[in-house]
């Protein structure tokens, strides 16, 4: 999903935040412990329950693991660089951004109705990923909404995840569509489509020389610190986002969420932003391949959002 600033539309990563003033006082999503100093303590990892059990509980039966989505392994190119690493660069990168909002007026805060309902979703999908990776369960996850006309979300490594008010608004999202767009910006991070991206420039950049030390010997910690600066202007390959697309789907479908969601809202991204998409678009799928992909593989998540428990609050009815 592209329509966004992280150069994967959605994930278009605020590179922008701190020269665009903010349009609304966006709510952000309750952060993790000890990342919000006016916030109540939430236990740790427990930020995104309740529903989500009945999900995760079926997300676990063998007969769904044969189902739906496969995508293949990851890159090798990931372990040219530490998951540990990469996920404590986007937490701090994540901080500071959030913190800038917050001095903008533009941070949401968690009793903001989209707020709630980015929690709701969030809580159905975030215990369907462990599967995807095993990382997951120790992240400590954070949604957050910010208020900017910019048609853009996404989840940095670490299950760091933010959405913009434009994108909310512009495109008058459905639950469903919402799912959608959360969906693929958590495979990014699921599939580790980040650490795969600065593997590969360690390996073309750096030189065969130093990839050891990018295990942890030598001066890696500058190198690792200066890929991880890239988090905010990464740019994802075509591949990279046709998987999210599909595994994003194939998370909606198992949290209850209608998979030919992921069609309208391309639709709805190519109307508001023309025929050629936002500029991200120059370098992904376009809308229209997009939608034929998605469409190609509805008939492998319809069962799994045909038996999965559908959710109890919906955002987009009156």
């Amino acid at each position: 999903m592209n329509a966004y600033v992280h150069h994967c539309p959605m994930c278009a990563l605020l590179a922008r935040i701190g020269h665009e003033p903010a349009d609304a006082q966006a709510p952000a999503a309750p952060a993790a412990p000890g990342h919000d100093d006016d916030a109540p303590a939430l236990p740790q990892r427990r930020l995104f329950t309740g529903a989500l059990l009945a999900a995760g509980a079926a997300a676990a039966l063998p007969a769904w693991s044969r189902e739906g989505i496969d995508v293949g392994k990851e890159s090798a190119f990931t372990k040219l660089v530490p998951a540990e690493q990469v996920e404590a660069a986007a937490q701090q990168q994540y901080a500071q951004m959030m913190a800038q909002a917050r001095a903008q007026n533009a941070l949401a805060p968690r009793d903001h109705p989209q707020v709630v309902r980015l929690h709701y979703v969030a809580n159905r999908l975030i215990p369907l990923s462990y599967s995807w990776n095993a990382r997951a369960r120790e992240w400590r996850w954070e949604v957050n909404l910010i208020g900017s006309k910019q048609i853009n979300a996404f989840c940095m490594p670490g299950g760091k995840i933010a959405f913009f008010t434009g994108i909310l608004e512009k495109l008058q999202l459905n639950d469903d569509e919402v799912a959608q767009i959360m969906g693929h910006e958590v495979a990014h991070a699921l599939r580790e489509h980040a650490r795969e991206r600065m593997g590969k420039t360690a390996a073309t950049r750096i030189g065969a020389s130093l990839l050891s030390s990018l295990l942890g010997l030598g001066n890696t910690g500058d190198a690792l610190l200066n890929m991880g600066g890239q988090l905010l202007t990464l740019k994802f390959s075509r591949e990279d986002e046709s998987e999210a697309d599909l595994v994003g789907m194939d998370l909606a479908a198992r949290a209850g969420y209608q998979p030919q969601a992921g069609v309208s809202l391309w639709q709805k991204m190519i109307k508001v932003t023309g025929s050629g998409g936002p500029e991200f678009l120059s370098t992904h799928p376009a809308g229209e391949t997009r939608i034929r992909e998605l469409e190609t593989h509805l008939a492998r998540v319809m069962p799994l959002y045909e038996r999965a428990p559908k959710p109890e609050r919906r955002f987009d009815r009156g």
